[in-house]
């Protein structure tokens, strides 16, 4: 078995500055303190995306401040609050394909991971926040499946190809969802793990398992009526874990700071 530590949706601002009264970069320290001293065994740490609040060069320099000191290979992501070019401007060595997307196939033991590059521009019109595989990020996504044999496959991709049910979020969520599930559809031994919506989901789409992990900052709200994508709560922040077993993939979700929270070791 090994461990893989999964942050999404950090949503880095300027030192100082705060979502829904929260501090997004205390809140990232707070959650990586729990998860790296809960599981320093861990193989990397993915950022899967939305890793600052507006792409910036100074929240990506905060950001590279908070895990400079991280002593395990970090597989950074971008979702749609981020830009690319910045992202790699303050992240030179991030995977990088030909295209000048950021995605990244490695293999370790029987698993394959497939990270991959949701965000949809340049151009990023105002308030445009769907993601988008583009035919050439398809193509990649394609070779790195046709290619895994009999590899068990995590696939980590920012935006959902699904619809969830939460109105607000499935306004801008993955256009092209279609295509996307019935490529993972032709293989076997495929899990898919999102962010972007900030809420601890699992499902199944034509047969394509998935999850879906909460943020270390704000919360999404269990709204099926409002269609606003910008509905939050202050609740704890949280990590994933993903366990790499032999007869397949476990995703745990570990919230960080809850009030009162202690652990028993009987009950009458």
């Amino acid at each position: 078995m090994q461990k893989l530590l999964v942050l999404t949706d950090l949503h880095i601002c300027e030192p100082g500055k705060r979502i829904i009264g929260l501090d997004p970069s205390e809140r990232l320290r707070t959650v990586l303190r729990a998860a790296l001293d809960a599981h320093p065994d861990a193989a990397a740490l993915i950022l899967m995306g939305d890793l600052t609040h507006h792409g910036r060069p100074a929240q990506y320099a905060a950001l590279r401040d908070i895990i400079k000191d991280i002593d395990m290979p970090i597989v950074p992501m971008i979702g749609n609050h981020d830009r690319r070019d910045t992202f790699l401007a303050a992240f030179p060595d991030a995977p990088q394909t030909h295209s000048g997307h950021v995605q990244k196939v490695w293999d370790t033991g029987d698993h394959r991971i497939i990270t991959l590059d949701s965000l949809d521009g340049p151009p990023y019109p105002d308030g445009h926040h769907a993601g988008r595989l583009c035919p050439v990020r398809m193509a990649f996504l394609q070779d790195a499946l046709e290619t895994k044999g009999d590899r068990r496959t995590l696939i980590c991709v920012h935006h959902p190809p699904f619809a969830t049910g939460i109105l607000g979020m499935d306004e801008i969520m993955m256009t092209d969802c279609d295509a996307f599930i019935a490529l993972l559809g032709r293989y076997a031994d495929v899990h898919l793990l999102c962010g972007h919506v900030h809420r601890t989901i699992s499902g199944n789409t034509l047969g394509v398992p998935w999850s879906m992990l909460r943020s270390p900052c704000h919360q999404g709200v269990l709204d099926l009526v409002t269609p606003n994508p910008h509905l939050s709560t202050n609740e704890p922040g949280s990590y994933g874990l993903v366990l790499l077993m032999p007869d397949g993939v476990v995703v745990h979700s570990e919230d960080v700071d809850v009030p009162g929270a202690a652990v028993f070791g009987g009950y009458d």
